[in-house]
């Protein structure tokens, strides 16, 4: 009997679900195909590492932001600083992202370091059939790369280097001080800037008048 207002029991336990799931179980199978092709692509490929060179970014919102990791591609800014052109770049295994921004001159500078640091370590050989470039590093150079024992990972990954702050006493202008307050008033300040900066220049030409008068 069905008790009060409860609905009346119609459960569906013939649908044959055994036929319609999906499984997995080639899972290990193709992690070693992908790892043999990885291998294979690194001997075909050497002494050139498998990834591009990739910039040092933040990750996105408040709660990872501290975290570097790496980017999708240089920006155009990092690239004209540095002294590396653009279409160059991707010859020699630099990335580059025609979209990303640059919003800190902290960014601008950690990747045009990473940038020199690179070009000063890269030996670029010369392309089957094209003859030599002035980029192009010197023979005698090139005859001592080992393939055999070039890296198969990238030699300059980012690695996220954390720094902890070591333990110290709570002074008293730390109690005193308020985040909050702090990050309210320069975002008040960011956003009265055009309009105290118009004011000023305007109260400045009309005490400039008023003298003339």
């Amino acid at each position: 009997m069905v008790s009060h207002n409860n609905q009346v029991p119609n459960a569906h336990f013939h649908k044959d679900w055994q036929n319609r799931v999906r499984t997995w179980f080639n899972q290990p199978g193709r992690k070693k195909r992908r790892r043999n092709n990885r291998l294979a692509k690194a001997a075909r490929i050497a002494p050139r590492p498998m990834d591009a060179l990739r910039p040092a970014v933040h990750c996105q919102t408040i709660k990872y932001g501290r975290r570097l990791r790496a980017g999708r591609g240089f920006s155009l800014l990092e690239l004209k600083t540095a002294g590396i052109n653009r279409n160059y770049a991707r010859t020699i295994g630099i990335a580059v992202d025609l979209r990303r921004k640059n919003s800190s001159q902290e960014s601008v500078d950690r990747n045009v370091a990473r940038l020199k640091e690179y070009m000063s370590r890269v030996i670029v050989f010369p392309r089957p059939g094209k003859g030599r470039r002035l980029a192009d590093a010197p023979a005698d150079v090139i005859a001592s790369v080992d393939v055999a024992t070039a890296p198969r990972k990238h030699p300059m990954a980012v690695v996220d280097e954390k720094v902890n702050e070591a333990p110290r006493a709570i002074t008293e202008e730390d109690t005193k001080f308020s985040v909050y307050k702090t990050l309210r008033i320069e975002r008040k300040n960011q956003r009265q800037h055009g309009i105290r900066a118009r004011r000023a220049a305007d109260k400045a030409a009309k005490a400039k008048a008023s003298k003339k008068k």
